[in-house]
């Protein structure tokens, strides 16, 4: 037994170094091995949630306040940070998270990120995959931003990632409050008019995003004071607000910007179909979406791609009527 204790003393820096390469070793078969659980969503919705200020959340402190101020920073200012001429990298098209996510992602029906943190990793039809923030905020940058996916380990996605989760870490996990993304509008039940819409776009529209879409740059020049709304500046054809829905609910909530609100809309619910339907008639950038909805039975109604289960064209998937279309795929379940 002593002889053991005299080899233990003489070799010591050997065991200890032994040991650590050994805990090493375990870690990395640990993180290779590592699986993302869904997040069990809930019908729960409190509609009592509010964002966060950091004029008065004393609980964020030292390093990670930090990196929450950073990530607001680059939600409000992407482009100053990573759009063409971004002052650490160029993986964006100039375009701000905050021109989609509107007051850096807090505002009320807004598109804001209350239920982010609470509702990720999950699972996405589009993908047909579990996803975690991560994968969301790369999609992001290469649908609305119609750039490149940000480093997982940079500091700038660490600090969009800590801000995102900071925005919503008052929401209990799985819970979905009212008032988070955006508003679902009724279907209308003609289809959506572009005609129509050129003309809600000339009178309420243009005079912020210009008679091209082409946007207003604000005066440094590197970021959009009005986005483009379609382009090659603007978002591409994968991107959420392509999809007449998305864009009309948004629309109906918020714009006129700083004008309109969910409770008081400027624009009539026909009016954000139909403007929607101008919007997204225009030329924008196209990206490859032949991954997307491996399952082609799970694609939105308003989906504007297919192939599609339910014998209905693109052109009405894309500008409606829907009801039939709901009909149609409801007589589906049913014969199962």
């Amino acid at each position: 037994m002593e002889s053991v204790r005299k080899n233990i003393r003489e070799n010591w820096p050997v065991i200890i170094i032994i040991t650590a390469v050994i805990l090493v070793l375990a870690m990395n078969f640990l993180s290779l091995n590592t699986t993302y659980n869904p997040t069990p969503i809930t019908t729960t919705y409190d509609s009592s949630w509010a964002s966060p200020s950091l004029f008065t959340d004393r609980t964020l402190t030292g390093e990670n306040r930090t990196l929450v101020i950073y990530g607001q920073d680059l939600i409000t200012h992407t482009s100053r940070y990573l759009g063409p001429n971004g002052k650490v990298g160029s993986i964006s098209n100039g375009m701000n998270c905050q021109n989609c996510h509107l007051s850096g992602g807090k505002k009320t029906w807004g598109n804001n990120y209350g239920a982010v943190a609470s509702t990720y990793p999950r699972f996405r039809d589009r993908s047909g995959s579990i996803e975690t923030i991560y994968k969301r905020v790369s999609d992001c940058f290469e649908r609305s931003l119609n750039g490149k996916a940000p480093d997982s380990l940079s500091k700038e996605y660490k600090a969009i990632e800590a801000y995102i989760k900071w925005v919503g870490k008052d929401v209990p996990k799985g819970v979905t409050p009212k008032q988070t993304g955006i508003y679902k509008l009724p279907y209308l039940d003609r289809a959506a008019d572009p005609i129509k819409g050129s003309i809600v776009y000339q009178g309420q529209c243009q005079r912020c995003h210009g008679q091209n879409g082409e946007g207003v740059l604000a005066i440094n020049e590197t970021e959009y004071e009005y986005p483009p709304l379609w382009g090659e500046n603007s978002y591409n054809n994968g991107a959420g607000l392509y999809r007449l829905s998305r864009f009309a609910g948004f629309v109906y909530s918020n714009m006129p910007n700083n004008e309109a609100s969910h409770e008081h809309p400027v624009l009539s619910i026909e009016d954000s179909w139909d403007v929607a339907a101008f919007v997204n008639s225009r030329p924008r950038p196209i990206k490859n979406l032949e991954k997307d909805w491996p399952d082609i039975s799970k694609k939105p109604i308003d989906h504007p791609f297919g192939p599609y289960t339910d014998g209905f064209s693109e052109v009405q998937h894309k500008y409606g009527p829907y009801p039939p279309i709901l009909a149609r795929r409801e007589e589906m379940k049913k014969s199962k």
